[in-house]
Order: structure tokens, then C-alpha cells, then sequence
């Protein structure tokens, strides 16, 4: 369980004033399907797959609004049913609470441009304190 660990961490921020200036996240690669799967039809092959579709993620301090929730999903935890936030969009929130602009971190590349948000990524303005 990584629940009491955690809280410490962030009181302990908290309690040294560290919290105002330290980005906390708390995610993974992919969601989890909430129900049992059989694949191939083994009861030996059972278990969650990964999902592209909705994943939860948590942020603390570094200039995130405190009990802020943003977004839903369907009762399955499937899709995404309010507020989505696209990756690109998560990435270019997190570049501009390190004080950065995704947009100025471009490079052209055989003809195209890149970045870590791509062509798109806006600062999710919800999530700012």
C-alpha cells in the first residue's frame, strides 16, 4: 500500500514549505479494466487488461488548485464521460507549472515540427491554483 507513504510525503512537504514549490503526481501508463478477463478461454489466463480510454491521475502542490476533481467516467470506469484531458494537454499543464512554454519547446524535423504536447496541448487552466 502506497497510501500512508505518500500522505507522509506530502505533509512532510507541507510541513517544510516545500509543498508550494514541489510537484507532486501520482499516475500510471494506462487505466485498468475493472472486470475479470478470460483470455483464450483458460481460467488460467484471467485477470485486468490495460485501457487506453481513462485513467485516473492525482496532483499535489507546485501550483495545483487543492481538491480540485476534473473529469469523469461511466459507471464501468470505461470512457470518459466529462472533461477529458488529452495527454498533450496534461503535458503542456505540467511544462507551464515548471514554469515553461510547451509551444517554445518546438524543433523542426525533416520538415515537421515537434514537441512533447505535438501540434496540439493546452494548459488545463482548472487545474491551476
Amino acid at each position: 500500500m502506497a497510501d500512508q507513504p505518500v500522505a507522509a510525503l506530502i505533509k512532510d512537504l507541507k510541513r517544510r514549505g516545500l509543498l508550494e514549490d514541489t510537484l507532486v503526481l501520482w499516475l500510471s501508463e494506462f487505466g485498468r479494466t475493472p472486470l475479470g478477463e478470460n483470455r483464450g478461454g483458460s481460467p488460467n489466463v484471467t485477470g485486468r487488461d490495460h485501457h487506453p480510454f481513462a485513467f485516473t491521475i492525482w496532483m499535489a502542490g507546485g501550483g495545483i488548485k487543492g481538491g480540485t476533481i476534473l473529469g469523469e467516467t461511466d459507471e464501468l470506469g470505461w470512457n470518459v464521460t466529462k472533461d477529458p484531458v488529452h495527454i498533450n494537454d496534461l503535458h503542456a499543464t505540467i511544462l507551464h507549472l515548471f514554469g515553461m512554454d510547451h509551444k517554445k519547446l518546438t524543433y523542426r524535423f525533416q520538415g515537421r515540427d515537434y514537441r512533447l504536447t505535438d501540434v496540439a496541448g493546452k494548459v488545463v487552466t482548472k487545474l491551476l491554483a
